[in-house]
């Protein structure tokens, strides 16, 4: 009996193993049912927050051999290098709009947050550890816990992981209220057959570039044949870029006018996009590898282990300030993104919706435009209509913000805490 009773410890790897990846799928299971409303990541963290408080080992995850070094850096850099592979050039080449209004709104979140530097019930230290998780996702929270946990800043580290769980719930219902009013408007003008041969083809054009994001073009370095492409072979291809782009950094830091962008995130990313062009990485590489789903979870589960040294007081100390910045930055982009859309000519609904996605990416993102599509559209020619109009652009603005853009702001920022 005695025997037994050690295979069911929590310090026995089989079990803590078998409760992390209970935990993580309550989360998931949860966040499916509520076709993502309440976000996976939410439920989880408060999982393993109350359970770090009363139940489990601080060091559970690492137990259960999914934490360091895999559970750290390594799936870090194996995850941003693939996020290089993802991002179609020609999908930015054809909404260039979207590019420009979700930059705006990025601007406008750090602009208006900036200011809270100078409240001190926020203060700096705070909101420099919040804006880069509020201006993207996974990689941008762990950037800057990381970077405030170094500094034995336990309340701003607290705070980067918080406002990475909560901010969906603040993104979510604005976006669904954007998209089914945009959604709405464009039916109208569908059903009255008043749609402009040049939407058409901007339609043709939408489905192209995202066809074409999806397919394996010609490239400089010829493709390997499909037979030798393994598993090994694709995580070999993207740890060496990872490699490469720590070796960059090292050069880069000695450099003033590059020491800003010296993080090896930042040079990760672009690096993954510039091997993908030059065909040394395939597209969409860790799906192609059938690994994505396992390495998001590994990530995941060390952003989950970083709230082991987070106490209630802590918690609640973070609160208060993580929630001022998420108002206030979330106002700072609905300003910004709206004015530069009337500069290029984007309606408010779509400049909004397309801005949020920095506070949830994807696939929340093709989630909730599903979703606004479903409610609207009454026939198959509605729901193709409106998915044309609306998708690619929700999509290019989940890259925009949370692929790209964070990453480099996470980059800057960490340098500043």
């Amino acid at each position: 009996m005695e025997q037994i009773l050690k295979i069911f410890n929590l310090n026995n790897p089989m079990c803590a193993f078998l409760v992390v990846c209970l935990l993580y799928y309550i989360g998931e299971f949860i966040g499916t049912k509520s076709k993502a409303w309440i976000p996976s990541c939410f439920i989880t963290s408060v999982l393993f927050l109350v359970g770090y408080w009363y139940v489990l080992p601080k060091n559970i995850v690492d137990i259960s051999g999914l934490g360091a070094p895999f559970g750290g850096m390594l799936a870090i850099m194996i995850l941003i290098t693939h996020m290089g592979t993802v991002i179609s050039i020609d999908q930015f080449k054809t909404q260039w709009k979207i590019v420009c209004v979700t930059l705006a709104g990025l601007v406008g979140m750090i602009v208006f947050c900036w200011l809270l530097i100078y409240v001190p019930y926020v203060g700096r230290t705070n909101v420099i550890a919040g804006l880069p998780p509020l201006t993207g996702g996974i990689v941008a929270a762990i950037i800057m816990n990381k970077a405030a946990a170094a500094k034995g800043l336990n309340t701003a580290a607290t705070l980067a992981l918080a406002l990475y769980a909560v901010q969906g719930f603040f993104g979510y219902p604005l976006t669904a209220v954007a998209l089914k009013k945009e959604g709405t408007l464009l039916l109208e003008r569908f059903r009255k057959g008043e749609v402009t041969e040049e939407e058409k083809e901007e339609i043709k054009a939408n489905e192209a570039s995202m066809s074409a994001g999806l397919k394996e073009k010609k490239t400089l370095i010829p493709r390997a044949n499909p037979k030798f492409i393994t598993t090994s072979f694709i995580l070999g291809k993207l740890m060496l870029v990872a490699m490469f782009s720590m070796v960059l950094s090292v050069f880069m830091k000695k450099i003033p006018v590059l020491s800003y962008l010296a993080n090896p995130a930042v040079i990760t990313l672009f690096l993954g996009i510039v091997f993908t062009e030059l065909g040394f990485l395939d597209k969409n590489s860790l799906v192609k590898a059938k690994s994505d789903g396992f390495v998001m979870m590994v990530l995941m589960l060390f952003i989950f282990s970083g709230y082991k040294a987070t106490t209630q007081e802590t918690l609640m100390a973070a609160i208060g300030p993580m929630l001022i910045i998420i108002i206030v930055g979330v106002i700072g982009m609905g300003i910004f993104c709206i004015a530069v859309g009337k500069i290029v000519g984007v309606n408010w609904r779509l400049a909004l919706a397309t801005s949020l996605t920095a506070l949830y990416g994807f696939p929340p993102n093709f989630i909730l435009t599903e979703e606004a599509v479903k409610a609207l559209a009454k026939t198959p020619e509605e729901h193709d209509f409106l998915i044309g109009k609306m998708l690619p652009p929700m999509i290019v603005g989940g890259f925009v913000t949370v692929t790209i853009t964070s990453v480099i702001i996470a980059g800057i920022f960490a340098a500043l805490i």
